[in-house]
């Protein structure tokens, strides 16, 4: 039988994929927080100047997680000074979940914010999103304090990289 195979590749933040990717991302995360479906209109309000055009280099970098070629997941990283990166929109879809793709995208956006110079990753969530708060610390994040402050924070994570 064929190895099913995850690519991760950079790509701007405005391709047909990449757009997708984070219409559905701001979709779940929302939803799950309104506790029903966002709307179109809420999901266009909600990408409105929401800083994605610092996700290329020297700033940061934006990767569109592929399985078998279908876009499936995305993630960026966002330099934050001359050490840090932030982790940021860390998504799969649904349908892609559990086929080792989460771990293999938070590696490879680790190896990018290594390439932009960073020593340190950290992030922010909320305690409602448990899937993600458990792959950061499968992969050895640790609670910090909190390094921003936001309507939609509640937690903090840090990890030598």
């Amino acid at each position: 039988m064929a190895r099913m195979t995850w690519t991760f590749s950079p790509e701007r933040v405005d391709t047909p994929d990449a757009t997708a990717l984070r219409r559905d991302y701001y979709g779940d995360v929302a939803g799950r927080y309104w506790k029903r479906h966002a709307t179109e209109a809420e999901i266009d309000e909600g990408l409105t100047d929401d800083g994605v055009e610092k996700l290329t280099p020297p700033t940061g970098q934006f990767l569109v997680a592929r399985f078998e070629g279908k876009p499936a997941g995305c993630g960026g990283v966002l330099m934050l000074d001359g050490e840090r990166a932030e982790l940021t929109r860390v998504f799969l879809r649904h349908a892609f979940r559990g086929a080792g793709g989460a771990g293999a995208l938070l590696r490879r956006l680790e190896d990018e914010a290594r390439g932009l110079g960073a020593r340190r990753m950290v992030l922010n969530t909320r305690l409602d999103l448990v899937e993600a708060r458990g792959l950061y610390t499968r992969h050895g994040y640790e609670e910090i304090p909190a390094y921003c402050t936001g309507p939609y924070m509640d937690i903090w994570y840090g990890k030598e990289i």
